[in-house]
């Protein structure tokens, strides 16, 4: 267990930590940076999981549903909220909605395996989601602003949920590969017809600054290709409820990279947000087993 929360909350400092390096694409085309966000990471799986050794199926029946699923809320409809969203609320609006995705997956997780949600897992996400939401701070919004941030996390949720039924046979890999090459066929769609904003269009990748491009890159490798794997694999690890705990490291990445980057250091409330959500990492950690999935062959 002690070696898939280490690859969980890694995943975890990857998504918190790109923070940062989010915001140099700010004025970047979202659709087009997407696009070859995903296109790059998806090369990259295939690449890697063939020299590895890692079988990759072609979806059948419904696991196209929940693929498209994943894609479609986890990647697509989600980076369309924080962009929409961010025109009527502070990003920290968004920060505290992401912070309610360990309580959401601690009691939705068991429902949708057919069991009864654990009362140890459930006030372990109640600690998780408080200490997150300390360390993110609160901001201010419209009702739009808000329902968006419903949205986003709904699809913090679904990113993990609906991939859930599919993992057994697709494993970490084969949904990592599948998501992103449908995101990647979403973006460019929505590049190319306009549909991204500003700056969008069939030529609007070839008008990426470096910056954008070392953006891209770093997003690409670290925080899709690496951390989906990564995610996935905790997931069919712990189970879905446990797993959503460790969620709470991101802001805490992001903390300490803003610290690292040179920000200022972060106020006391922040430090004991930090302390919250690891006592409650811990606790549910120490959870007893019986809301772990039977292991799956890889």
């Amino acid at each position: 267990m002690r070696r898939a929360v280490a690859v969980g909350a890694t995943a975890m400092v990857f998504v918190g930590g790109s923070a940062a390096v989010s915001g140099v694409l700010t004025d970047a085309p979202l659709a087009t940076a997407q696009a070859l966000r995903y296109l790059v990471a998806c090369v990259l799986l295939v690449l890697v999981a063939r020299a590895g050794g890692h079988a990759l199926h072609r979806p059948r029946g419904a696991e196209w549903a929940w693929l498209a699923g994943v894609a479609g809320a986890g990647l697509l409809l989600f980076n369309v909220a924080l962009v929409r969203g961010a025109e009527h609320a502070e990003p920290a609006v968004f920060g505290v909605a992401v912070a309610g995705v360990p309580l959401v997956l601690a009691i939705a997780g068991p429902l949708q395996e057919g069991r009864r949600p654990r009362r140890a897992v459930v006030v372990a996400a109640l600690l998780v989601t408080a200490g997150a939401a300390l360390v993110q701070g609160f901001g201010r919004s419209d009702l739009t602003g808000l329902l968006w941030a419903v949205v986003v996390l709904l699809c913090e949720v679904g990113f993990t949920l609906l991939a859930v039924p599919v993992l057994r046979r697709h494993g970490p890999w084969g949904v990592s590969v599948h998501t992103t090459w449908m995101a990647t066929a979403g973006f460019a769609l929505a590049a190319v017809l306009g549909l991204g904003g500003r700056g969008e269009g069939p030529g609007a990748v070839t008008r990426l600054a470096v910056d954008d491009l070392l953006a891209v890159a770093f997003l690409a490798v670290a925080v899709t290709a690496v951390a989906f794997v990564l995610w996935y694999s905790c997931v069919r690890a712990l189970g879905s409820a446990r797993a959503g705990l460790l969620t709470g490291v991101a802001p805490v990445a992001a903390a300490a990279t803003g610290i690292a980057l040179g920000g200022p250091v972060p106020a006391p409330p922040v430090w004991a947000g930090v302390l919250v959500v690891a006592a409650g990492v811990a606790l549910g950690m120490r959870a007893a087993d019986a809301d772990r999935p039977a292991p799956v062959a890889p």
